[in-house]
């Protein structure tokens, strides 16, 4: 362990992993107990969140548990009342709840459309509603939403309410910067590129009828690294984020993709 993170307490939202693997949740937690944080996992999966805690104590951190789910107010509401019972402060905030559905405009339902915004912006809208005032009245913080490098680039698939909402993420993000600036309130996006985690498998596999390889190997071929991310990378980003190294970024759309955002058009498999 480090201290870059040395006394700050972290608020994670989606700390968990949808299978017992490293996801960009669960690595992000870990990477912040590591740097000195006590670390908050928030999950809609209870089990999930306690694993995740399991691998902080392993790594020589602290951390604690909860169970919310990001579409209730209530519940984020609880949570961030059980954060500053037990710890005292909230330093960072860090929303990496998402979901997907597939689709175009046409495709797509009106139900599912208001789902993925449910998950992904409104959550954010509630997240930020409770733990800026403690932000405030404390004299700083840093705020880090995980976004998508679909927010602003094609990447051979349909999947409209994703783009759309990971779009909203960006701008509410630059939006919550500058109204907080000056109160030393930090907030910025990481846009993950194509990164390895169990959620991605769960969502874009479908797209190449379950064949995992050709999966990787068409990703790959897009990217200008020749390679797909891992969960690490969304962590080490959000690390420098969080630290007090990062003091004078705020409102930075962020893309850890491995140049993919700058590339021609995407392999299509």
């Amino acid at each position: 362990m480090t201290d870059r993170l040395a006394g700050k307490i972290a608020l994670v939202f989606g700390a968990g992993c949808i299978e017992d693997e490293w996801g960009n949740g669960n690595a992000t937690a870990v990477a912040y107990a590591r740097e000195g944080a006590r670390v908050v996992c928030v999950d809609v999966n209870f089990a999930s969140a306690e694993r995740t805690v399991g691998l902080i104590v392993e790594a020589g951190g602290e951390g604690i548990a909860i169970r919310a789910d990001v579409t209730s107010h209530a519940e984020i509401s609880a949570a961030v009342a059980q954060t500053v019972a037990h710890f005292g402060r909230i330093d960072i905030l860090h929303n990496n709840v998402g979901t997907n559905a597939p689709g175009g405009p046409v495709e797509m339902s009106e139900v599912e459309w208001d789902r993925v915004f449910d998950v992904n912006v409104k959550s954010i809208f509630w997240t930020c509603k409770e733990v800026l005032p403690i932000m405030q009245a404390q004299g700083g913080g840093s705020i880090i939403n995980v976004s998508s490098i679909v927010s602003i680039t094609w990447t051979g698939h349909p999947m409209i309410s994703y783009h759309a909402s990971k779009a909203a993420v960006n701008q509410f993000t630059r939006a919550v910067a500058m109204q907080y600036a000056a109160q030393g309130i930090r907030c910025n996006a990481i846009l993950p590129g194509f990164i390895e985690t169990p959620r991605v498998k769960r969502h874009v596999l479908p797209f190449f009828h379950g064949n995992i390889e050709k999966m990787r190997e068409s990703r790959s071929r897009s990217v200008p690294q020749k390679r797909l991310g891992s969960p690490w990378d969304i962590a080490h980003a959000a690390v420098y984020l969080a630290s007090d190294e990062a003091s004078y970024v705020t409102g930075l759309i962020m893309p850890v993709d491995g140049g993919l955002s700058c590339s021609a058009p995407h392999d299509q498999g």
